[in-house]
C-alpha cells in the first residue's frame, strides 16, 4: 500500500474510536461545558480531563521510547502566537455555542442521521479552506502571521525540563498525574465504566495517530506529516478529496473524518438512536451557518479545535493547548449565556 493509504487507514481506525466514544460514551465538549455551567454536573468534564491525562502520559512514554516524533508535530514546531490562540479560541467557542456543536460533534451527529449537521460540516469545511488559502486567508496572515519557531520546542514539558533540570518524561507524567486526579477523585466518574472507557478510547485514538504517522514519517520515502486528530481543516480536506479523489488527496486527516462518521453511524445503530432529522427552524439554520463560519475560521487561526488543541496538542503539552481550550470555553460560555438568558445591561433593567 502507498503511504497515503496507510496514513488514511490509521486515521480511519482512530476516527472510528472517536465516533464510538461520542455516540456511546457521550464524549462532547459543548455538552461538558453546558453540564458544568447550567447543570452543575462535571462528569463529562472529568472525562475530558482523564482523556487528556492518559494521552499526555502515553504520548511522552512512547516518545521517550523513540516511537513518536514529537519534535515534528505542528504544535511544537510553529511559533506560539498567544493573540491568535485567544482570538481563534474565542471565535471557535462562540461559534460552537451558536451552532450547537463543534466540528467533531457535528460529524458524530451527522453519523447518527441528523442532516442539520451536514450543513454545519459543509460550512466548517468551506470556511476553513477559505481561511487557509482563500479570501479570508489574506486577513488571517496579516493579523496572525505564522512561522517556524526559533526555539527547539514550544512545549511546556521542554521549557520546564530545561529550568528544573528534569527529563521531559518526568515533567509530563507529573502534569498528567495532576490532571488525572481531577477525574479519578470523583466517585461518580470512578463508578462509570462507560465514562472511563470513552475517555480511554479518545486517548488511544490520539496516541495511535501519533505512532502511526511517526512510523510513516521515519520509514517512508514520501513526505508524511506527523499528525493526530483534528476537525477543522481536515473537514475541508475531506470535502476536497471527495471532489478531486482521482487527483489524490488521501491522508490521515481524510481517514479520520470518515472514521468518525463511520464510528458514529455504528454507535447510533448499537444504541438504536439512528434517525433522519432536518432543520425546520430558519433561525436555527442561521445560527448554524454563523457558528460554522466562526469555527472554521477560528479553528485555523488557533491551529486546532476542541480535539485538535484540546486533546492532540494537549498530549504534546504544547503551550498553545491550554490557552486555546480556555478561550474556547470562555467563548462557548458567552454564546450559551446569550442563547439561554440573553444579555441585559443594568440601565436596560432600570428603564424597564
Amino acid at each position: 500500500m502507498s503511504e497515503d493509504i496507510l496514513a488514511a487507514l490509521a486515521g480511519l481506525a482512530g476516527g472510528v474510536l472517536l465516533g464510538l466514544a461520542a455516540r456511546l460514551g457521550r464524549f462532547c465538549t459543548l455538552g461538558a461545558i453546558e453540564d458544568a455551567l447550567y447543570g452543575k454536573e462535571w462528569l463529562r468534564m472529568r472525562m475530558w480531563a482523564f482523556a487528556i491525562a492518559i494521552s499526555i502520559a502515553s504520548t511522552f512514554l512512547l516518545a521517550d521510547l523513540g516511537l513518536i516524533a514529537l519534535d515534528q508535530t505542528i504544535y511544537l514546531t510553529q511559533s506560539w502566537n498567544p493573540f491568535a490562540c485567544i482570538v481563534g479560541g474565542l471565535m471557535f467557542g462562540y461559534g460552537m455555542a451558536m451552532a450547537g456543536s463543534c466540528g467533531f460533534g457535528a460529524l458524530a451527529r451527522l453519523g447518527g442521521g441528523d442532516m442539520r449537521y451536514f450543513v454545519l460540516s459543509l460550512v466548517i469545511a468551506i470556511s476553513a479552506a477559505m481561511a487557509v488559502g482563500g479570501p479570508t486567508a489574506y486577513l488571517r496572515v496579516f493579523l496572525f502571521p505564522t512561522e517556524l519557531s526559533e526555539a527547539s520546542s514550544t512545549g511546556i514539558a521542554h521549557a520546564l525540563a530545561q529550568r528544573l533540570e528534569l527529563s521531559e518524561l518526568t515533567i509530563a507524567l507529573v502534569i498528567a498525574g495532576a490532571i488525572s486526579l481531577f477525574a479519578v477523585s470523583n466517585k461518580e466518574f470512578r463508578q462509570s465504566p462507560k465514562a472511563i472507557i470513552a475517555s480511554l478510547a479518545v486517548a488511544v485514538a490520539v496516541l495511535f495517530g501519533w505512532v502511526a504517522t511517526s512510523y510513516l514519517f521515519e520509514e517512508s520515502f514520501e513526505e508524511v506529516a506527523v499528525a493526530s486528530h483534528s476537525f477543522t481543516v481536515p473537514v475541508g480536506d475531506t470535502l476536497m478529496y471527495l471532489m478531486t479523489a482521482s487527483g489524490g488527496g488521501l491522508s490521515f486527516a481524510v481517514g479520520s473524518v470518515i472514521g468518525v462518521l463511520s464510528g458514529a453511524f455504528l454507535g447510533s445503530l448499537i444504541k438504536g438512536h439512528f434517525r433522519w432529522e432536518a432543520c425546520d427552524d430558519p433561525r436555527e439554520l442561521r445560527r448554524q451557518i454563523l457558528g460554522g463560519f466562526l469555527m472554521g475560521t477560528g479553528g485555523v487561526i488557533a491551529l486546532g479545535c476542541t480535539i485538535g488543541q484540546g486533546i492532540s496538542a494537549f498530549s504534546t503539552l504544547a503551550v498553545s493547548a491550554p490557552v486555546v481550550m480556555l478561550s474556547i470555553i470562555a467563548g462557548a460560555a458567552i454564546g450559551l449565556r446569550q442563547l439561554v438568558v440573553g444579555f441585559q445591561f443594568a440601565f436596560w433593567k432600570q428603564s424597564s
